[in-house]
């Protein structure tokens, strides 16, 4: 019989999260759940990264290598946020018999997909409902470890599609500032976004108010053209506006040049409506202006 619960000396039934793959969204939920007395093993790659998620009051586990059955043993809930590779999702490459065979133990499962999945629809809105028809090979993958996951029986999943994710060291002013910014010009090209503080309230949303087999757009209300996120930056930090290239012509590397392949627009609805989620950061510039905000003053 695996456990469901676990207890503190003080008697409290504790929520025990295992985390695979505990980030920097991760790590923003971590903050969220901790102060509720959430019990959350995340596992990294990094030993480095496990002395810092230690002291952040996450137990760390360096994976692969560790045995995670005790980890799976104990977790009343699970976030995966670790992408698939060439061999697949690594978390079911090395665990998918002993999380099936837990399936029924579980109270909440979360597995961080991507947008990516529905392709490109030269900028028309997308929704939940929209098929997926991804034409990158990160969002092909995605879609496959979607798929893999939703196909183990009795399993409480609920998918997150996740829109670009910027916040705290994860912004544009960086490039701005040492002049590395440029505003990628391409017709019909725009995207969505989401603050990481933003997708941990959603996760905990979720987590409070679980509906099995939902799946989630996580974005905020504004999606927009790259360049002229770039040129807000700069007109928040007084500086000149980056300059302006055609996308058929500027010099980028195939990776930078996968983002601009797919142009949709991609709704948020369902997290309002059935999760109850009020943004923090509705628009990017709400986003921008906190994220300067919060620099100037540290």
């Amino acid at each position: 019989m695996h456990l469901r619960k676990t207890w503190r000396t003080t008697g409290r039934m504790t929520k025990t999260l295992l985390s695979f793959g505990h980030g920097y969204t991760a790590r923003a939920l971590s903050k969220i759940l901790l102060p509720q007395d959430w019990r959350i093993i995340g596992t990294t790659r990094d030993e480095d990264k496990a002395t810092r998620l230690m002291n952040e009051g996450v137990e760390p586990r360096i994976w692969p290598g560790a045995d995670m059955i005790p980890a799976l043993n104990a977790a009343t809930h699970i976030l995966i946020s670790t992408g698939p590779n060439d061999a697949g999702d690594p978390v079911l490459a090395e665990l998918a018999s002993e999380i099936a065979s837990r399936a029924g133990q579980f109270e909440w499962v979360g597995y961080l997909s991507t947008t990516g999945v529905y392709g490109d629809h030269n900028g028309a809105w997308v929704d939940e409902d929209t098929p997926l028809t991804p034409s990158t090979e990160r969002g092909i993958a995605r879609a496959t470890a979607e798929t893999a996951w939703q196909s183990i029986p009795d399993l409480p999943l609920h998918m997150f599609r996740l829109a670009g994710i910027y916040g705290p060291g994860r912004g544009p002013f960086s490039k701005v500032r040492n002049g590395t910014a440029r505003r990628i010009i391409k017709k019909n090209q725009v995207f969505s976004r989401i603050h990481v503080a933003d997708i941990a309230r959603v996760l905990a949303a979720s987590i409070k108010k679980p509906n099995v087999r939902s799946v989630y757009n996580v974005c905020d209300n504004n999606p927009a053209p790259p360049q002229d996120v770039i040129t807000y930056a700069a007109e928040l930090l007084d500086m000149p506006t980056p300059p302006a290239f055609d996308y058929e012509t500027a010099e980028m590397s195939p990776m930078a040049r996968s983002f601009y392949a797919e142009s949709k627009k991609v709704r948020n609805d369902k997290i309002k409506t059935e999760l109850g989620v009020d943004l923090l950061y509705p628009d990017y510039k709400t986003g921008l202006r906190a994220l300067l905000a919060q620099e100037l003053s540290s």
